[in-house]
């Protein structure tokens, strides 16, 4: 028997999740740990060799990449020119494919780099692969909850090593994002509160919301609340019904949209 599994790459850790066949909100989860010193790609043909569950032969699978992400307009977008306009804003691409995301729902077309040698060992193991930066699921899903009241929305995602995500929606476009590694919690509220200014969001009733794997939770929001009234936190196993696979250690917010939104 056959299975689909989603997979998580990161530059730190690898997981693999494989929905049970009777309830896809059920799953078989394991988090991977790489190896420091050598390639994704060599932990991820590693982690093939040394886990259970990747012994199953795989029919589907799909892809989470973590990697910078360049937005273009949907209406301005040419597949020709995704080489040179990806390359041209990030270009230690050495080694990568260019992959090309369409979120129409946005009206956008989301570029990242996919190292080679990690989509050999992917398409070695698994009959048919799909390439997915890791955050277009949780786009899709926080695009539809935007619609949610009038009030404008800014999202913090953190994860991987306080790494943070920060993005908005105006109904069917975004109107901004950008990506910043910070290294204390000074750092984040500045982050934060700079795109906040930029984007001339009212401090008393806009909304400021942030998930996955926030540090020093508290004192980040002590520290938001200051400037903002209306921060909160979106609890990834309260949006999802607390279904079990929401449940699973290590399990990003990603990874669960990418499963079940």
């Amino acid at each position: 028997m056959s299975h689909r599994m989603t997979i998580r790459a990161c530059s730190s850790s690898l997981a693999f999740a494989m929905p049970k066949a009777e309830d896809r909100t059920r799953i078989n989860f394991y988090k991977y740990i790489s190896k420091s010193g050598i390639s994704i790609a060599a932990n991820l043909r590693e982690a093939f060799k040394t886990v259970e569950m990747l012994r199953e032969p795989i029919s589907r699978a799909t892809l989470l990449v973590d990697t910078p992400v360049l937005l273009i307009p949907l209406d301005e977008y040419k597949e020709g020119d995704k080489e040179i306009l990806y390359k041209h804003s990030f270009p230690s691409t050495e080694g990568s494919t260019i992959v090309a995301n369409a979120l129409p729902d946005l009206n956008a077309v989301a570029l990242f780099a996919l190292n080679r040698d990690l989509k050999t060992v992917v398409e070695d193991h698994c009959d048919e692969v799909r390439y997915v930066h890791l955050l277009q699921p949780m786009w899709d899903y926080l695009h539809r909850r935007s619609f949610l009241g009038n009030r404008r929305k800014l999202y913090v995602y953190f994860h991987d090593n306080n790494q943070l995500e920060i993005f908005s929606f105006e109904r069917n476009h975004f109107i901004f994002y950008n990506r910043y590694e910070a290294r204390s919690i000074k750092d984040m509220v500045y982050f934060i509160l700079f795109v906040w200014k930029q984007l001339t969001l009212d401090q008393m009733r806009d909304e400021l919301f942030l998930l996955g794997d926030i540090p020093e939770k508290d004192n980040l929001l002590k520290a938001l609340r200051i400037y903002v009234q209306m921060v909160a936190v979106i609890n990834a196993a309260a949006s999802f019904n607390n279904v079990p696979l929401t449940q699973e250690k290590g399990i990003t917010f990603d990874m669960i949209t990418a499963l079940l939104a």
